[in-house]
């Protein structure tokens, strides 16, 4: 299949149209706008420093039912004794920062480059954009973020610096969003640590109906989502 090239016109093609790899399409921009509409679409961006810009569809695509979170008994030990104290978006950039960072310490590149980080920010400011956060004697130790439409949940990034923070808030993220009725939450790609917790793979037509169901997709409506002070 063909690569698409974005112009400055706020329209993306078919995601079923994306190559075997998952890559739909290059060029365009960051904007909250364009931001919107991918997700939407089940598309999101991802690329490193010094390459055009991104943005892909993967075929199939990872994610988590909230109730279907495995939750093991020693994770759920470390859950009950509240270790880690969780807030939802007291910390958004930091948490950012601190996913684009692990990896950059580790030596490896990260696609949480400074324009990445800049859009997720302004999504952030707009409510779309949301982060959940781990703190142990006030300190950050873990979290996540993601963007947040209706009842669906785009997964970004995570990180700990502590053993299990990140799981910790993983399993509570996934027991408020099961709570408030979410249909699924989008790991986009599958690792060791998502598959151990129940993530599984679809098909990217079955994940595509369901945003058209959920009320996204290309008719849909990007409804902000409100999260607690803490989970």
């Amino acid at each position: 299949m063909p690569v698409f090239r974005l112009t400055d016109e706020l329209i993306f093609p078919d995601p079923r149209w994306a190559t075997k790899e998952g890559l739909l399409a290059v060029g365009g921009d960051l904007s909250p706008e364009r931001l919107v509409l991918a997700y939407r679409l089940g598309i999101f961006p991802w690329y490193g420093e010094k390459e055009p810009i991104m943005w892909w569809s993967p075929d199939p695509r990872c994610v988590l039912i909230p109730k279907n979170v495995y939750v093991s008994r020693r994770l759920e030990r470390v859950v009950r004794q509240k270790r880690f104290r969780l807030t939802c978006n007291r910390a958004f950039g930091q948490v950012v920062e601190a996913c684009a960072n692990i990896r950059i310490n580790e030596g490896e590149e990260t696609w949480l480059i400074a324009e990445m980080q800049v859009a997720y920010q302004t999504l952030h400011e707009l409510g779309f954009a949301h982060s959940v956060e781990a703190w142990f004697d006030d300190k950050l130790v873990g979290g996540l973020y993601g963007v947040a439409f209706g009842k669906f949940f785009f997964g970004e990034s995570m990180f700990h610096t502590q053993p299990n923070a990140s799981k910790v808030v993983l399993a509570q993220l996934a027991r408020h969003l099961e709570r408030e009725g979410f249909a699924l939450l989008d790991c986009q790609v599958p690792n060791p640590h998502l598959i151990s917790m129940g993530a599984s793979h679809i098909a990217r037509e079955d994940f595509l109906e369901r945003l058209t169901m959920g009320g996204l997709g290309a008719e849909g409506v990007a409804e902000r989502v409100v999260f607690p002070e803490s989970l």
